[in-house]
Formats: structure tokens, C-alpha cells, sequence
């Protein structure tokens, strides 16, 4: 992707940057102020799991719009039942990649 007009892409930059800073500064700035009721704070601590096992199964799953192959979501089982086990992070990445690269040289897709 290319910009002609290098005055908008820095102003593009630059708004998206002090929007990411506004939240995050947000946060822990009004984390004291505003109260939820326990309901709505269970729904909010169960939709961020929802939305990171989203994203893995998606990232996991699928290469463009079709299907990754059987290697990659292997390697992201792998990576989780280490994660779950509480194995080292650099040994879950490791073994992930290892596993994904074994199948992939044996020709599994």
C-alpha cells in the first residue's frame, strides 16, 4: 500500500497514536471511579477470554480464507497444553514451532 500524500499518513499516525494512549491511559485512570455491578464485570472478564480464543482459532486455523493446514494447529494444541501445564514461555514458542516444522518436513500441510 502506497500514500501520495505523506501529510496524511503522518496525521494518520499521529491521531491513531494519541487515541491508543487516551484508552490506554483511560483505564487505570477511571478503574477507581467507575463501579460495574458483579454481573457486568463477569461478562466483561469472560468476553476478553472469548475474544483472545477468537483470535487464536482464527490465527491458528486459517491462512488468508481457507484452511492452514493440520501443522499450524498442531503446534497451537501444543502451545496450549504447555500453557495450561505452565511450561516456560520459551519453551512453549519452542515446542510449538518444532512440532509445527516436524509436521511440515514430513510433508503433513
Amino acid at each position: 500500500m502506497t500514500f501520495a500524500n505523506p501529510v496524511l499518513l503522518f496525521t494518520s499516525i499521529g491521531v491513531l497514536s494519541a487515541g491508543t494512549y487516551a484508552f490506554r491511559f483511560a483505564g487505570p485512570a477511571l478503574r477507581s471511579r467507575i463501579t460495574f455491578p458483579p454481573r457486568v464485570a463477569r461478562f466483561l472478564e469472560v468476553s476478553s477470554v472469548v475474544l483472545l480464543a477468537s483470535l487464536v482459532a482464527i490465527y491458528g486455523l486459517t491462512e488468508g480464507a481457507a484452511f492452514a493446514g493440520y501443522a499450524r494447529p498442531a503446534g497451537v494444541v501444543v502451545a496450549g497444553v504447555l500453557a495450561w501445564r505452565r511450561a516456560p514461555f520459551i519453551l512453549v514458542i519452542a515446542a510449538a514451532a518444532a512440532v509445527t516444522v516436524g509436521l511440515r518436513l514430513v510433508g503433513v500441510p
